[in-house]
């Protein structure tokens, strides 16, 4: 874990240093308007965080205050390519982080859950209640998904204001101390802030993501949008394989917590195991329908297998390089996987379950 923080770091300083340095380099080529192009531009930017974060179209009326402040502080500093770089460079990465993240609290909205009070939901409740007991955080909030897809993730950067996401078909499937391992399993990430954790590693990757989506798009400005795109593009892969590995890191954090708190590594195997084959179980569409929540839940919710579509009048040829597909998606499921391995998560519960006995 400190290998891939560390990793987070270098990356973050190198995206931060590339954007910059990209920034620069376009300001010194300008021979004349430099002041007025990153004054300008920096104020539209910022006046659409103030727009994003408040809701309100009535922001847009700070413009001319926005870019009056933007500007005396440019001159005051003096207007230097360096000065002028980091002014834009900072209003573009603070425009896309705003507009990025804000669409975080649509994640219960994607695995269309509803909040229920206790009484509608007493059982599952009581089970959260004591089991948030034992990790000392505040019990969270139920809110139940009718999907038949099994769902199970805890949701929010805070602990107080958590809400814990079950689909009926996790409800249904699982046994009462199969559903007390899994809700153990989503409060540790919790306890362990794993939220904070994963969302502050997700900023470079947040940032080249934005920056890649809003310049593929742009014509005006070829000289601009591509060595931006090229910086944002390689941070935006490396990042997705750090954050992927410290994703499973603490995956597997999450299952020992979980274990040691109920005190069952194998109701917790056993849940893993169910909600595995029902996961295998579910057409390939509904399973499309909740892919935007996969790497929350408490396994992935998405196919990651190649499907083997045989050609030929009688479906005896196989696919042109096939061999080559395979072992892409192999190597793609190493480099970007979000959860362990099931059978390798069972395996890790056996040994625990071992060592209780």
């Amino acid at each position: 874990m400190i290998v891939s923080i560390g990793l987070l770091v270098g990356l973050t300083l190198g995206f931060l240093l590339g954007v910059w340095l990209v920034s620069y380099g376009l300001l010194e080529l300008l021979e004349t308007g430099a002041l007025e192009v990153v004054t300008v531009g920096s104020a539209a930017l910022l006046t659409v965080v103030a727009v994003a974060g408040s809701g309100r179209l009535e922001a847009l009326l700070a413009f001319p205050v926005v870019w009056l402040a933007i500007y005396a502080l440019a001159v005051f500093t003096a207007p230097s390519s360096q000065v002028l770089a980091t002014i834009g460079s900072t209003s573009l990465l603070a425009a896309i982080a705003t507009l990025e993240y804000r669409q975080v609290g649509t994640i219960e909205r994607a695995a269309d859950a509803v909040p229920v009070e206790p009484d509608n939901a007493p059982s599952i409740h009581r089970t959260a209640t004591r089991v948030a007991a034992l990790y000392d955080v505040p019990v969270p909030t139920i809110a139940i998904s009718e999907r038949d897809t099994p769902e199970a993730m805890a949701v929010g950067l805070r602990p107080r204001n958590v809400h814990l996401v079950l689909s009926l078909g996790t409800v249904r499937a699982l046994s009462d101390a199969e559903l007390e391992a899994v809700i153990a399993h989503e409060l540790a990430h919790v306890a362990n802030r794993d939220a904070m954790v994963m969302t502050a590693a997700s900023v470079p990757v947040v940032l080249a993501k934005g920056i890649r989506t809003h310049l593929d798009d742009d014509t005006s400005g070829t000289v601009v949008a591509v060595p931006l795109v090229f910086v944002a593009s390689a941070t935006a892969l490396l990042g997705r394989v750090v954050t992927a590995g410290l994703s499973r890191v603490r995956e597997r954090a999450a299952d020992r917590a979980a274990a040691e708190a109920t005190g069952s590594p194998a109701a917790l195997a056993s849940a893993l195991l169910t909600l595995d084959e029902r996961i295998d179980e579910t057409p390939s569409r509904d399973l499309r329908a909740v892919s935007s929540v996969s790497s929350l839940s408490i396994l992935p919710l998405e196919d990651d297998t190649v499907e083997k579509l045989m050609l030929g009048p009688d479906g005896d040829v196989e696919p042109s390089y096939w061999w080559l597909r395979k072992r892409l998606q192999r190597l793609s499921n190493w480099f970007f996987r979000t959860h362990p391995p099931t059978t390798s998560r069972l395996e890790s519960l056996q040994a625990l379950e071992n060592e209780h006995r």
